[in-house]
């Protein structure tokens, strides 16, 4: 049978997880949220420099 005692540590432990893992979490959706800018303003220049080289293609 587990104790009041024991009880009481398993929860304050899982609460203490539960807020680092809250904190890892925004964390890393940060992180990606920064990738997902960074991407979209390559995937913008790719598609300005593919315009460009099909502009040029239709010249000649």
């Amino acid at each position: 049978m587990v104790t009041l005692k024991g009880l009481r540590e398993k929860i304050e432990q899982l609460e203490s997880e539960k807020a680092e893992l809250k904190m890892e979490v925004e964390r890393l959706r940060k992180e990606a949220e920064g990738k997902a800018v960074a991407l979209e303003c390559e995937v913008a220049v790719l598609r300005e420099e593919a315009e460009s080289l099909k502009k040029m293609l239709d010249v000649f």
